[in-house]
């Protein structure tokens, strides 16, 4: 037997539905349901897995600009030799 809400199940019948509409309609309910907690959870991963991709970015940002940092010391070293030897 799937999973059925037993209080939506009661009230169906107490409404005067038939039994058996009211088992399938409580157990399409409860469906859904499922299918609602499972995209929460999914959700729940994305933003997980989004702080990650956050966190990642701004390491490597602070990487390149470090390497960016070193790199125009050089060209400055660079500059500064070349114009001794001019």
């Amino acid at each position: 037997m799937a999973l059925m809400l037993s209080k939506t199940y009661d009230a169906l019948l107490a409404a005067g539905a038939p039994e058996d509409k009211a088992r399938d309609a409580a157990e399409e309910i409860a469906a859904y349901e499922n299918r609602l907690t499972r995209i929460e959870t999914d959700i729940a991963l994305i933003k997980a897995e989004i702080g990650e991709i956050r966190n990642t970015m701004a390491t490597k940002t602070w990487v390149l600009s470090a390497m960016l940092a070193q790199t125009f010391a050089i060209l400055g070293g660079v500059a500064g030799l070349l114009k001794l030897l001019h």
